[in-house]
């Protein structure tokens, strides 16, 4: 196989314009429909390629507390925004102390929450508050889980080693206790996609879940990212050329909260996948976030345009 080529040096430096020179994409707030919370970077696990790089020693975003969680949630009120959904994300959501008690307010403010965990030990030291909430509000709550492939070796390839049982045996659990469950997969560049959800479907099936593989909301497929990796710059006329809407990018619906490791409140961000660069931190309240966002990273394009990916 062909090495991929490495970035060039020049692009993604200039949020108006790419190294070609013309005008870079942008994108506008349309509507807040999702906001997403991590919940901090420290994770049971030290994954080959995680988006955020989360480990248990990676404490660059801290835990956020519930009260500064409720403060953004009452903002959402109090602007009237319109939003629907809450993510919680991390490093590893259930490693938070405060992450029931922020899932819980969520819920009970009538939200949808989705939880983005691994379904490891963290989460099952919570099992019975957790096996409460999701009995309350199990109607509104989504835990979507990792897992990276649909065999040991691929998840463990990505997970490490004696990741790939204990992901197995959390969702049992949640299958046990009748929580809706998702499932956040990878593509791989040596399997088609059809292959890949024809061997989720198979797993699933063995563990005797209701998830649809072939549903993209059920079993989510994520691209590998790779910010050292050559891609192509989206400029204005990308739209046409590609047949992609700037609405369906994920920073036109959603925006995430976190709290950096020294800082004395919050700040909103643009992505997900962006918690570390301040090019795309848009101020500490929601109101303040709403001016228009440049595709001006790797992972705009990759993840996003061309990769038509979106955490929600």
């Amino acid at each position: 196989m062909q090495a991929e080529a490495i970035l060039r040096p020049e692009k993604f430096q200039d949020p108006a314009f790419t190294a070609g020179g013309k005008a870079r994409a942008t994108i506008a707030l349309n509507e807040l429909k999702t906001l997403w919370v991590n919940t901090g970077t420290l994770c049971n696990l030290t994954c080959r390629n995680c988006y955020i790089e989360s480990s248990p020693k990676n404490d660059a975003l801290v835990y956020i507390s519930a009260a500064e969680v409720a403060s953004y949630l009452d903002e959402i009120k109090e602007q009237n925004l319109g939003t629907t959904e809450i993510g919680f994300t991390g490093g590893e959501p259930f490693m938070n102390p405060d992450a029931l008690t922020m899932i819980e307010d969520a819920l009970q403010r009538r939200f949808k929450v989705i939880i983005l965990t691994n379904a490891m030990k963290p989460m099952l030291r919570s099992a019975d508050k957790l096996k409460y909430i999701g009995s309350r509000y199990g109607g509104q709550l989504t835990i979507r889980v990792s897992l990276d492939h649909h065999t040991k070796e691929g998840h463990e390839a990505e997970r490490g080693a004696r990741s790939w049982q204990p992901a197995l045996d959390g969702l049992s659990w949640l299958n046990s206790n009748d929580f809706n469950i998702n499932i956040a997969g990878r593509t791989f560049i040596d399997e088609a996609e059809s292959t890949t959800r024809d061997g989720y479907a198979a797993l699933f099936a063995s563990l005797g879940l209701s998830i649809d593989a072939n549903n993209p909301e059920e079993l989510v497929l994520f691209p590998e990212m790779d910010a050292t990796l050559d891609v192509a710059e989206i400029t204005t006329e990308c739209w046409g050329i590609l047949d992609v809407h700037p609405d369906s990018i994920m920073c036109a619906s959603s925006r995430m909260v976190v709290k950096r490791n020294g800082a004395e409140t919050p700040a909103v961000i643009a992505c997900t996948l962006l918690p570390y660069d301040n090019e795309f931190e848009l101020g500490q309240t929601l109101k303040d976030s709403t001016h228009h966002v440049s595709l001006n990273h790797p992972h705009c394009a990759r993840f996003c345009v061309i990769g038509g990916a979106a955490c929600s």
